[in-house]
């Protein structure tokens, strides 16, 4: 199954499940393939707009334990990465590349993106965003997997949780499920652009 063949189903799944997209943008990065991050629009259950941001590419190729000699051109896992925020609280439009490094992070760093990671982008999301990372969250539920020909593994769709500073500090201590733990008993907005870190206090 070529390269294309692949990304073309990853991009069929996203519109059966958002919708067709409203924008687009494309990243290179030396050494690693075209990294394309797609916008859709969508709407809470009360009628609040959502745009979700995915990327499209990094599915492309499997990716290798970095303590592999060889990587394995066709077995490993596969995953495109989502973001969901509150529309017109932010620029939340300026996430763009740096979804599209994290994206490339499995071809230029040789990580294996996975649920419970932490991922670092190096500065704010987007301007003025308390958040300088992002949580990797458990597939399922926003958009299926895409059944690929044995024996590639299927692309799952990552949802991206963004954390302040002090929520990373305190992850790397502690865990992603207690830190989910305590956005769930705080009643945190996951989504909201403009959010507070929740109080990690004892």
């Amino acid at each position: 199954m070529a390269y294309d063949d692949v990304l073309a189903q990853v991009e069929q799944q996203l519109t059966a499940a958002f919708g067709e997209p409203g924008a687009r943008a494309a990243v290179t990065f030396i050494g690693t393939d075209r990294i394309e991050v797609v916008r859709f629009t969508s709407a809470t259950a009360e009628g609040e707009p959502l745009l979700r941001y995915a990327t499209v590419g990094m599915s492309g190729q499997p990716m290798a334990d970095p303590a592999q000699v060889l990587a394995d051109p066709l077995r490993g896992p596969r995953a495109e990465l989502v973001l969901t925020v509150r529309a017109g609280h932010a620029d939340t439009d300026k996430v763009l590349r740096p979804l599209a490094v994290l994206a490339a992070s499995p071809q230029v760093e040789g990580v294996v993106v996975a649920p419970g990671a932490s991922l670092e982008v190096g500065g704010p999301l987007w301007p003025g965003a308390p958040f300088r990372a992002v949580l990797v969250a458990e597939p399922g539920g926003l958009v299926d997997d895409v059944l690929l020909p044995e024996p590639r593994d299927p692309v799952r769709f990552l949802p991206l949780l963004p954390m302040t500073p002090n929520e990373a500090a305190w992850k790397r201590v502690h865990g992603a499920a207690a830190l989910r733990e305590r956005w769930l008993a705080a009643g945190t907005d996951l989504r909201d652009p403009l959010r507070r870190g929740v109080d990690l206090g004892a």
